[in-house]
């Protein structure tokens, strides 16, 4: 069965786009980016901009992107998969994110969470700004440790802000 993912978070004031994959059965369940509790996203956003991570809620990540100036969206619009894995996804449809980029000229560049969103996103073909692969925020990523994921992912984003 073809599953399609979430529309983009994204205002006037967004100036670096985050882009992930496809999202997670669970995120997919709740209807959210990064549901998983065990994701690192939510935690190393909030960590990032100096906020405490204390179950937040929709609205409060939603603000937290949009004020700091971050975008967030996947690279798949839709595909065919069951699972939460990269691996699983099947004939999928890219984004158009050259058209998205033109409408949201405000963005600079693009951080892909983990390889796999930089490898569909080969798919796109140029872009018109500099993209950039962070570690994957996903449990599944053990390569990483929390800390390590955090200054990498701090050093793309503040950089980011100051374009």
């Amino acid at each position: 069965m073809r599953k399609t993912g979430f529309a983009p978070i994204v205002d006037e004031r967004s100036r670096v786009l985050v882009l992930g994959t496809f999202p997670s059965l669970l995120s997919r369940r709740e209807e959210w980016y990064y549901a998983h509790p065990r994701n690192a996203f939510w935690p190393i956003l909030f960590r990032i901009y100096g906020r405490a991570f204390d179950r937040p809620g929709l609205e409060e990540k939603r603000g937290l992107l949009l004020e700091n100036g971050v975008a967030l969206w996947d690279v798949v619009a839709s595909c065919e998969t069951e699972g939460s894995a990269d691996t699983e996804i099947k004939s999928p449809v890219l984004i158009d994110l050259t058209g998205f980029l033109r409408e949201h000229a405000g963005i600079k560049r693009v951080c892909y969470n983990g390889g796999n969103a930089a490898r569909f996103a080969k798919g796109l073909g140029p872009l018109p700004v500099p993209g950039l692969t962070l570690p994957s925020t996903s449990p599944a990523n053990a390569r990483y440790h929390f800390d390590a994921k955090l200054e990498i992912w701090r050093n793309a984003i503040l950089k980011e802000e100051s374009v």
